[in-house]
């Protein structure tokens, strides 16, 4: 879902989330986790599209994680909106996935069955992963950080994301797309999440 940029701009309190454009694992459905992959052609072209839309939003400062599929897009966002190179913040990478890394989905249940069903019934992480409440924490504090620092544009990673707002909205969310837009609002003690179509 993508914040509809036409109606909301970012305010003091606010942040606009974002997922970083397609990476070639992306499209083939590998799990990237902490493996460093750039973006591909349709990725570069995802930053620029979204930074097109953002020049009305508002956007002050940009922040990114330190994987280079994230640097990449918040690059182009900076850099397109005329504002300073993006701040970068290794919390906002995305959760580790261990020995899944590399890996599509169906390959994870093929070569890994017991830790894959654990995965996907969200009882347990993948050996050598990020167990799911150390990635929820860090990304908490990641955010927190920038809104006190006055980011409005952070630029992250889907699964880091996906986990972190179901813990907020306390659903279960879709997977993340790239380029995806969620817009935050703190009102001092909590993060709000608005998802718009």
């Amino acid at each position: 879902m993508v914040v509809d940029l036409d109606v909301y701009s970012v305010g003091v309190n606010q942040i606009l989330l974002v997922r970083h454009g397609q990476t070639a694992w992306n499209a083939a459905g590998r799990l990237q986790g902490h493996t460093d992959i750039e973006l591909d052609a349709t990725g570069r072209d995802q930053a620029l599209a979204l930074a097109k839309t953002l020049g009305e939003a508002g956007i002050r400062r940009v922040s990114s994680s330190d994987l280079l599929r994230a640097r990449q897009t918040a690059t182009i966002i900076a850099e397109h909106l005329g504002l300073p190179a993006p701040d970068i913040d290794p919390e906002l990478r995305e959760r580790k996935f261990g020995v899944f890394e590399g890996l599509t989905r169906d390959e994870c249940a093929a070569n890994h069955p017991d830790a894959w069903r654990a995965w996907v019934a969200q009882t347990g992480h993948p050996p050598g992963g990020e167990p799911r409440d150390e990635a929820i924490a860090r990304m908490q504090r990641a955010l927190s950080r920038v809104l006190a620092e006055g980011t409005t544009l952070v630029v992250s990673h889907g699964g880091v994301m996906r986990l972190w707002l179901m813990e907020l909205l306390g659903t279960t969310i879709p997977i993340v797309g790239n380029a995806t837009t969620y817009l935050l609002d703190h009102d001092g003690t909590v993060f709000r999440a608005t998802l718009r179509a």
